[in-house]
């Protein structure tokens, strides 16, 4: 008797193609049969696990409603690209992850076309995009540029550089903000959802571009003064006022796990023609669907094989001292007898010995 698949309509895609006439109740079957392959693959090579967990569902909207490769889509942080690849003709050289010979832990451009760009954890996405957007304009192109970058990503310098670059463009770039931990806006649910599909829609876009010309036949302060109207109480109502500042058009906050939320929003943003730069507001959990993942988010951000039924995972054992542990050491050492020592991580204490020190110093400042 043959076994029944337990990822019966994944086992149908090939490339992203394959999904674009897909109704939105196959869509999130799809998303719940990706996320099992997700947890199945990582469980045999290891690797990032609650990242590519978190955008099963935005993976899945965007290379519904986007017409990749044509439409470039960027990864910021390439752990959590592992939905993206099973997607995108790799899912059969999945158990290859990160191993010799085997497939990239990240996007990699030699390695597929739908990866327009290689990146790490860089907070370069948007930077590439706005490059990518500009070339595009200038050959005459019509496609569209996403990048995905996440709220960690989204806290360094070269990330608002690219946005004040955008924002002073009239490019049309759509950049996606994966907010899972900063919580920049209040929990989003039918309201913002309702609002987030309101302000991208046409109509509204259309009667706001209506009031700016209409605006621009009055002095130059009222003008002003309209502008300024608007753009508050849009940021005051989902939270974008920064961006807006960036020169971004805002829209959000949405579940980033409800697709009957997220697509609507993606179709307005993908077959507006008009706009310039927009940011659109995600939020999404960590580990989403994958009960170990979710309430540990931090020890299965990156992890080795493990057991799917209990989330254990296989802890390789070595007599060598990791470098962390040596450098946790020494750090603990020198701020003993210096109080003036600074310890700077990569956001992640518990990945650089940071953690340590401020449980053997408990009056560290982090």
């Amino acid at each position: 008797m043959t076994k029944k698949s337990k990822t019966p309509l994944l086992d149908k895609v090939w490339e992203p193609a394959d999904i674009r006439d897909f109704s939105t109740k196959q869509l999130k079957q799809l998303a719940k049969e990706l996320r099992t392959d997700t947890v199945r693959s990582v469980s045999i090579t290891g690797g990032h696990l609650g990242a590519s967990l978190g955008v099963v569902e935005l993976t899945v909207a965007i290379h519904h409603v986007f017409n990749t490769p044509k439409d470039r889509l960027i990864w910021d942080v390439g752990h959590q690209c592992y939905p993206h690849k099973i997607l995108t003709g790799r899912r059969e050289r999945m158990n290859t992850l990160r191993q010799g010979g085997g497939l990239s832990g990240f996007t990699m451009r030699k390695e597929s076309e739908y990866d327009p760009f290689g990146a790490a954890h860089a907070s370069t996405s948007i930077s590439s995009g706005l490059g990518m957007a500009v070339a595009r304009d200038l050959g005459g192109g019509d496609n569209h540029v996403i990048c995905v970058i996440g709220d960690g990503a989204m806290t360094a310098g070269m990330a608002y550089e690219a946005m004040n670059n955008a924002g002073s463009m009239d490019s049309k770039l759509i950049v996606i903000l994966n907010d899972n931990d900063m919580s920049i806006a209040p929990p989003v649910g039918a309201l913002s959802a309702y609002l987030s599909r309101l302000i991208s829609s046409k109509p509204f876009r259309s009667a706001r571009h209506f009031a700016k010309e209409v605006a621009k036949k009055f002095p130059r302060n009222i003008e002003k003064a309209a502008a300024k109207v608007d753009e508050y109480t849009r940021g005051m109502v989902t939270g974008g006022t920064l961006f807006e500042e960036l020169g971004f058009y805002y829209v959000g906050p949405v579940d980033g796990h409800n697709l009957d939320h997220l697509l609507p929003v993606l179709k307005n943003l993908r077959d507006d023609k008009e706009s310039g730069p927009v940011l659109l507001h995600c939020v999404t959990k960590k580990g989403q669907g994958y009960k170990p993942a979710e309430e540990s988010a931090d020890k299965y951000h990156g992890v080795s094989k493990f057991n799917v039924v209990t989330g254990k995972q296989e802890k390789s054992k070595s007599n060598a001292r990791s470098f962390t542990s040596v450098f946790a050491k020494g750090l603990i050492a020198e701020a003993e007898v210096d109080d003036k020592i600074v310890a700077i991580t990569a956001a992640m204490p518990d990945g650089t010995g940071v953690d340590k020190l401020l449980r053997a110093l408990p009056g560290t400042q982090l």
